[in-house]
């Protein structure tokens, strides 16, 4: 019997134009994951690829509570969490990413882009950008077309970086591997986990009460875990595995095969 692999759309592998990644959320992991993709987009670059053209999607502003488990300084407090980021990454790369102060989904516009990452903090949001990424499904093999959606979501210690596919991906012939063409929507498969996981907590008013609700290290371990996925897929033409359960309470990772 033959292993199971999924190959990156071919259109992604050799681009003419970077490849636009919609990042929503810049908080405890999706700041680390924006960094990531910098580093990723720097090395794909080097490599002969066109790299990513990036836009952050937050509506949320800096608080005193978010310094220690994300990267923002005490002069950064009241700004705006994308904006923030953005900037800091364009003057460190020199990239032309673009953030947008803005609820993803908003009427006032859609973001187009190949990849979607969602960092977000309930099942509810992950319902609504769902729903937003099915009608986006069943484009044509131009450039940018939506293709795949990584989503990562964390507890106190535990969380998950699971990658999905937007619709079907054509994949060539194998010899090798039974090539799967569709990755399921996180909350296809696990959509009754979310629900009962949901909670509409409200924001920590100081950095000690934000760590009772997630520890220091969860965020920036689920980025690593799902941008190196991201990474193999790139670097690689395909992978094996869609994703990862992590918990680093008890330092034990479970690989999500296809």
């Amino acid at each position: 019997m033959k292993p199971k692999a999924h190959f990156i759309a071919p259109e992604l592998l050799n681009p003419t134009n970077p490849i636009e990644v919609c990042l929503i959320g810049a908080g405890g992991t999706g700041s680390q994951v924006l960094a990531a993709l910098a580093r990723m987009s720097h090395s794909l670059q080097a490599l002969g690829h066109a790299g990513f053209q990036v836009s952050v999607w937050d509506d949320d502003i800096i608080t005193e509570a978010n310094r220690g488990r994300q990267l923002f300084a005490e002069c950064e407090v009241g700004l705006s969490k994308a904006v923030t980021l953005i900037t800091r990454c364009n003057r460190f790369f020199g990239t032309g990413w673009k953030a947008v102060n803005k609820k993803f989904g908003s009427p006032s516009g859609q973001a187009k882009a190949a990849i979607y990452i969602s960092c977000v903090d309930t099942a509810a949001a992950r319902f609504e950008i769902a729903e937003v990424l099915k009608e986006a499904a069943g484009g044509s093999l131009y450039a940018n077309a939506p293709r795949y959606w990584m989503d990562f979501g964390n507890g106190k210690d535990s969380g998950q970086a699971i990658l999905s596919t937007i619709g079907k991906v054509k994949q060539p012939k194998s010899e090798k591997f039974e090539t799967v063409e569709s990755l399921p929507f996180v909350t296809e498969e696990f959509g009754e986990l979310l629900r009962q996981s949901d909670s509409d907590d409200l924001p920590s008013c100081s950095i000690a009460e934000a760590l009772e609700k997630q520890d220091l290290f969860i965020n920036s371990a689920l980025a690593q875990t799902g941008c190196s996925l991201l990474w193999q897929l790139f670097r690689n033409g395909f992978t094996i595995g869609r994703g990862c359960f992590l918990n680093l309470a008890e330092f034990r990772a479970v690989p999500l095969p296809l």
